[in-house]
């Protein structure tokens, strides 16, 4: 019989697997910012596609690290909802959520240790690049148009990710479910990625905005600019409650009344 995966393994895949999800994002988003073409029109390293696909298998490859050990959550507003809707224990949300904000900050020290030279060419005094690391609202006069849009984003993430790792449903198989979940973030990106760079996790976007803050960057959205940090941090877990409750009442319901009927037939 196998042993249950102590609490202190549970946290430790959930810090690699976010400073994997973060590696993979972070690092994406410098690529994109920090090589720019010096010809107008001409694109190196890509654009807003690559950072979607980027944060897309930046999410795969992370619950492919941490799945089998904590159920690679990977994000507090995923860990909240699973809490409220599927029994995840309560005492367990916040050293989830501090693994996994820990693993973000991590990771974009790393990213920034990396491209070190980079930024001392492109933005020698750290005025410019915050962004690389966090998200901002595009509209900053309109603060309210990026909450919604958080909401929006993660109440779809939760949503689907309930669809897709639901018993009751058609789960995928062949344990492609990572790459489903991380296709669900790439299509997430295209279409809501505009309002506030869809962060659509708290860690994500709190871990290394926090790294901003300590490595002098600035403009961060904490200690000076807009101060827009809360946004995507409260935003994704009212969303990510939303979407899970619009699945359970919606649509599990169902398939568990279909599923007992089967089972009378």
């Amino acid at each position: 019989m196998k042993e249950k995966p102590t609490l202190l393994a549970e946290l430790l895949a959930e810090f690699l697997g976010t400073l994997v999800l973060i590696l993979f994002g972070n690092g994406v988003v410098a690529m994109v910012v920090l090589f720019p073409s010096k010809n107008p029109g001409e694109v190196i390293h890509g654009g807003f596609t690559n950072i979607t696909l980027g944060w897309g298998l930046g999410v795969t490859m992370g619950i492919y690290v941490a799945g089998k050990i904590s159920g690679a959550h990977l994000n507090p507003a995923v860990t909240l909802s699973l809490a409220a809707f599927r029994g995840f224990p309560w005492r367990k949300v916040l050293p989830y959520s501090l693994a996994q904000t820990a693993g973000a900050f991590v990771a974009a020290a790393l990213v920034y240790w990396n491209y070190l030279p980079a930024f001392r060419q492109t933005d020698p005094l750290l005025e410019r690049t915050a962004g690389i690391f966090t998200t901002f609202p595009a509209f900053p006069a309109f603060p309210q148009a990026g909450f919604l849009d958080q909401v929006i984003g993660t109440g779809l993430l939760v949503l689907l990710v309930l669809a897709i790792t639901d018993e009751f449903n058609a789960p995928p198989g062949a344990n492609l479910t990572p790459l489903m979940i991380g296709l669900v973030v790439v299509a997430i990106g295209i279409s809501f990625g505009g309002m506030h760079g869809y962060a659509i996790n708290p860690a994500r976007d709190l871990g290394p905005r926090l790294f901003t803050v300590v490595a002098g960057f600035r403009n961060n959205g904490i200690t000076d600019g807009t101060r827009v940090w809360w946004v995507p941090v409260v935003a994704p877990l009212i969303g990510g409650l939303i979407g899970a409750a619009v699945y359970d009442w919606g649509i599990r319901r169902f398939l568990r009344g279909a599923v007992d009927v089967q089972a009378e037939n």
